[in-house]
């Protein structure tokens, strides 16, 4: 499932979009951010986190789509990342395509991962035909479920120790989040 040429995907008030050097030090700061970073093992260096960004991009250069840099349309700045990865990790759901996000802890509650995500959500079940995307996350962030759920994702009813994670670890339990293709078109056509 590749493309010809790296997506961008524009909505109201975001455009999702492959990394420029410029967004460095935004995703810096968000990762070495403990708020931001809460239900992830742990905070990154800038080194580390610019190592995260150059991966990101390596997958959109490869496949033309993958985990965007999110940008603020009014102001053109970088809020986080935005996103579909294929997970490599050993998942209950693999394999599978993930929708994913990450933003800086001032631009949440304004419904903006919400509405990236279900860009990324439509051109994943539309574009390019999949059957289904799931989404995870640490069983005690509350916040990224309710993003599931407002994008019609249904919860699997088992948790599961994500892989990356030893089995004690605080993070490691998770839960999953499901949309089918025919789940997602149902809802469109009700609006």
């Amino acid at each position: 499932m590749t493309t010809a040429l790296p997506v961008r995907l524009t909505t109201e008030r975001l455009q999702l979009r492959p990394w420029q050097a410029s967004d460095l030090p935004a995703m810096a700061q968000l990762h070495a951010d403990a708020q931001a970073m809460r239900y992830f093992p742990a905070t990154l260096s800038q080194a580390d986190s610019d190592a995260l960004v150059a991966r990101f991009q390596a997958r959109i250069d490869a496949q033309g789509w993958g985990f965007w840099a999110a940008e603020h349309r009014a102001s053109g700045e970088c809020i986080g990342m935005i996103g579909l990865n294929r997970p490599r990790d050993d998942l209950p759901c693999s394999p599978c395509m993930e929708v994913g996000w990450r933003l800086r802890p001032r631009y949440w509650g304004q419904g903006l991962a919400t509405e990236g995500a279900r860009a990324c959500v439509d051109w994943a079940l539309t574009t390019l035909g999949l059957d289904e995307v799931v989404a995870f996350t640490a069983l005690p962030n509350t916040r990224s479920q309710a993003v599931m759920q407002r994008l019609g994702m249904r919860a699997d009813p088992h948790t599961f120790v994500h892989p990356a994670l030893p089995a004690g670890h605080a993070l490691a339990k998770h839960c999953l989040y499901r949309l089918s293709r025919a789940d997602w078109q149902a809802a469109l056509s009700q609006k």
